[in-house]
């Protein structure tokens, strides 16, 4: 039986929730043509420190804004990379947990299979957590396959080492009676013993990302938040089934409820179709303008499991999905295949509902609302729709539902 350690939510009091995300990108690039990838290797003489002074300012005043319109919060990290300026999801949320007074802060996430010290990571979060008075929600991730190369790491076995790693961070948070050792395959510590501890007990909510059946169904068997990111219509529901088939599989304390399911979308909310349509080209950059993406770095030796590489060569999809297509994506073909929604609010409620309903629903969406060079008016506009038109109209849905 896999414990489930996340009973301090009020579960009775469950909607769906909505969160704001911002890559805090840097759009100012040369052009497509004089460089071979985005990611890892483009020379940093393109970064202006003046440049990246203010957009490290304004992103944060974003983030503060849907905090104060009612939208809870989303952060990540990402390396070696001007797609992603937030090489510290732990230092960003520390600003986050002082400077904000409602929102839940979460991280999604740690990448702990690349992290030499577990215990820093459950420092760090325990640290937040007390600073944001409770409100941290902490994603644990395996990462996207270029942090191999940024980050100098190993992916052959990353996901015993992830689990290991959490196993470890977890035994931190929830030993309060002096110093324990650990002695792992991966990781050997002989003193933790860690201050501050959280201020949630016995541990803050903790959720994991999946896109694979057997990654997904462990993250149901310990009764996470499982989130999916670019699957739209296609894929969502069999990511979806295995992580309840996972749940089906263990001894929780409650019945399966949709709040343990999450999706992260493209989203922008314009006062009109037209108006949402023209600012999405800018968000729609997060998947076409980083889109070249060599072999090496998307799918390095050892990253995917065989079965996973043997889909690849049979189906001609690349593991990483939409960023790595040939040609770019219309704003038609993102809110077809589920991966944008874009319109006035009526519109966008329609298509968050439409595709709730096909995919079995769920009970968390991160809207990830800005993107390559959309201007800071159009974001906090957008936000503002997102949370006083669009939001309300949705908390009905992710109600806690008992499976059958």
């Amino acid at each position: 039986m896999v414990p489930n350690l996340n009973k301090n939510w009020p579960w009775e009091q469950y909607f769906m929730r909505l969160f704001y995300h911002c890559d805090m990108a840097y759009p100012q690039w040369p052009a497509p043509d004089q460089y071979e990838t985005a990611i890892v290797t483009l020379p940093n003489r393109y970064f202006d420190p003046t440049v990246g002074h203010e957009l490290y300012k304004r992103y944060i005043d974003e983030f503060v804004f849907a905090d104060q319109v009612g939208l809870d919060l989303m952060v990540n990290e990402h390396h070696q990379t001007p797609t992603c300026l937030s090489t510290s999801a732990p230092m960003l949320l520390g600003i986050l947990a002082r400077v904000t007074s409602n929102a839940r802060l979460l991280v999604l996430g740690n990448p702990i299979a690349r992290r030499l010290q577990p215990v820093r990571v459950a420092e760090e979060m325990a640290m937040i957590d007390v600073i944001s008075s409770g409100r941290l929600e902490c994603g644990f991730v395996r990462s996207v396959p270029y942090e191999v190369a940024a980050t100098n790491s190993n992916p052959v076995r990353d996901a015993e080492r992830m689990w290991e790693a959490h196993d470890l961070i977890l035994k931190a948070w929830t030993s309060h009676d002096g110093p324990f050792s650990f002695e792992g395959k991966y990781y050997s510590h002989r003193l933790v013993n860690i201050w501050p501890r959280p201020a949630q007990q016995p541990t803050p909510p903790i959720w994991m990302t999946g896109s694979s059946p057997q990654s997904c169904a462990q993250v149901g068997e310990r009764g996470y938040v499982l989130a999916t990111f670019g699957s739209g219509y296609d894929r969502t529901p069999a990511i979806f089934d295995s992580y309840r088939k996972g749940w089906d599989s263990a001894d929780h304390s409650r019945p399966f409820g949709l709040d343990r399911l999450a999706y992260t979308s493209l989203t922008y909310v314009g006062s009109t179709d037209a108006e949402a349509r023209e600012a999405a080209e800018h968000v729609l950059w997060f998947y076409n303008r980083p889109a070249k993406a060599p072999l090496h770095f998307s799918n390095p030796p050892g990253y995917a499991s065989p079965a996973a590489n043997v889909s690849v060569l049979r189906t001609g999809k690349a593991l990483s999905g939409p960023m790595s297509r040939a040609s770019p994506l219309t704003v038609d073909e993102a809110i077809s295949r589920g991966l944008l929604f874009c319109g006035s609010p009526d519109t966008v409620v329609g298509q968050i509902k439409r595709f709730y309903s096909a995919v079995g629903g769920f009970g968390n969406l991160v809207c990830q609302a800005h993107g390559g060079a959309l201007g800071h008016e159009e974001t906090i506009n957008g936000i503002r729709l997102l949370a006083q038109e669009v939001y309300p109209q949705l908390k009905e849905f992710g109600q806690v539902s008992v499976a059958a």
